[in-house]
């Protein structure tokens, strides 16, 4: 496969089903190494778009690469460096634990499963059809890490499961990204980091480990950008008036005719207080534009807040709009 700085690439990908559009056309770079979040609620095409990647369907329209490689001609080997699970991966059940990643080792020139049997607790002498949800994801899991693929594709990987169990696998797959004790540390090639894009509609679950984040929105991708920056320029802005003094007219907030800037969201306002969203506010005069739109006859408190994940896109939901963005 040949290098670019980007791991995945897409360029106007889109596919319909007769007259539906699953996916609109899309452009996205991941870099290398990157661990991409792709979220939106069930049915926004993220599922689609990592059967695209995997080249299970075939594009209407538009490209793709992995590692440089256009997704409609990869090959056996490319699979030896690309991997991929699903909520509703199916394994080979009357298998055991342990007869079924003997069976992959076969197919992989890199290979070594030990490690992550030790980390996942995995029951090597059981069959995989007497394995809970969780553990059959465990197994999953180390199905595809122990091969050391240079890009993981996951959909919807921890949907169902219990918190802990999560957790683990989240560490599991963290840990070939990050390695957390010294030894492994010294011994980690940061050339060797994979690139992952994994799909959730919990976004709580991602935001934890996430460098990356694209939200698709019934088949549109709105936005894709660095969590830092996203995080960075959102903002909740509340305005509050102080309380009037005993026998004074209450202190009163009131919108001149200037138009509100474009990057405001969802406005509310009574005559004592005001609340918005702020898409730009690491990098536009916020106090300024303040001045502009509101006059007030007292002189209100400002209260400029970082905002959660799920609380940015519970606005850019509710707005209806996508914010300019810097695409990945």
């Amino acid at each position: 496969m040949t290098g670019t700085g980007y791991a995945i690439e897409t360029h106007g990908l889109q596919k319909s089903y007769r007259h539906t559009e699953a996916l609109a056309p899309l452009t996205l770079s991941v870099p290398r190494g990157a661990v991409f979040a792709l979220v939106g609620h069930n049915g926004a095409g993220k599922t689609t778009l990592i059967k695209l990647l995997m080249n299970m369907i075939h594009p209407s329209s538009g490209t793709a690469t992995l590692l440089g490689r256009d997704i409609t001609h990869l090959t056996g080997e490319d699979f030896t460096r690309i991997a991929y699970a699903s909520e509703n991966q199916e394994l080979p059940d009357w298998m055991t634990v342990g007869q079924f990643l003997d069976y992959l080792r076969g197919f992989y020139p890199r290979w070594d499963h030990a490690a992550l049997v030790r980390q996942l607790e995995l029951p090597l002498n059981r069959k995989l059809k007497h394995l809970s949800r969780g553990m059959l994801m465990k197994a999953a899991l180390a199905s595809i890490l122990a091969f050391s693929p240079e890009i993981i594709l996951l959909d919807e990987p921890f949907s169902g499961l219990d918190p802990l169990v999560r957790d683990e696998l989240i560490e599991a797959l963290m840990s070939r990204v990050n390695p957390r004790s010294l030894a492994d540390q010294a011994a980690f090639d940061p050339a060797s980091r994979p690139t992952i894009l994994i799909s959730s509609h919990d976004l709580a679950e991602v935001e934890s480990f996430a460098t990356h984040i694209g939200f698709l929105h019934q088949g549109k991708l709105l936005f894709a950008e660095e969590l830092t920056t996203l995080t960075a320029r959102f903002r909740e802005v509340t305005l509050t008036l102080p309380p009037s003094a005993a026998g004074l007219a209450p202190a009163t907030l009131t919108r001149t005719s200037a138009p509100l800037p474009e990057s405001w969201l969802l406005l509310e306002q009574t005559p004592a207080a005001a609340r918005f969203v702020h898409i730009h506010a690491d990098s536009e005069p916020v106090n300024d534009q303040l001045a502009t739109v509101f006059t007030a006859t007292d002189t209100p408190s400002v209260q400029i807040a970082p905002m959660t994940l799920r609380a940015i896109f519970l606005a850019l939901a509710k707005s209806g709009r996508a914010p300019a963005a810097p695409s990945v």
